[in-house]
């Protein structure tokens, strides 16, 4: 790589931030921690995975699941049809962790109760994956309302 001058030589006084090499810059990720969680999202031109929202009165729409890091950033994300459940894009999703390279032994995978099933609890065995907090309330203990 050229040589490059500590200060931006552009900047008529001189003053701007001291540059970062380019190889110090680096992205450290949480991968021990892992959160994935899908949204329904308009989709008005249509496409390949469109499907009829639930939501939307029957409008185009598209169901992404997305999974971040420990510190939320993205890391996947998987389109499917918004007339679908959201379990199913799971397993393409968690198969976007195959792209980072190295992983931990243990990785805790954070979900909410919609993918509270067998389907993903066997998923999950699969890849040797930690599930964790489907959700604060269970139905046995939810809080009761008060009429």
């Amino acid at each position: 790589m050229p040589e490059r001058s500590t200060y931006a030589p552009t900047h008529p006084l001189g003053c701007h931030r001291p540059r970062i090499s380019d190889r110090t810059v680096g992205l450290v990720l949480v991968l021990d921690q892992i959160a994935v969680d899908g949204s329904v999202t308009k989709a008005p031109g249509g496409g390949e995975v469109a499907g009829r929202s639930p939501v939307d009165r029957g409008k185009q729409s598209l169901k992404r699941s997305g999974m971040t890091d420990g510190y939320g950033i993205p890391l996947g994300r998987v389109l499917a049809g918004a007339n679908h459940h959201g379990s199913p894009p799971l397993a393409p999703t968690l198969d976007r962790l195959d792209d980072l390279g190295p992983l931990p032994d243990d990785i805790t995978v954070h979900l909410d109760a919609g993918y509270d099933s067998d389907k993903t609890r066997a998923e999950l065995a699969a890849r040797s994956l930690i599930r964790r907090a489907w959700t604060t309330h269970r139905w046995e203990n939810r809080p009761r309302r008060r009429p």
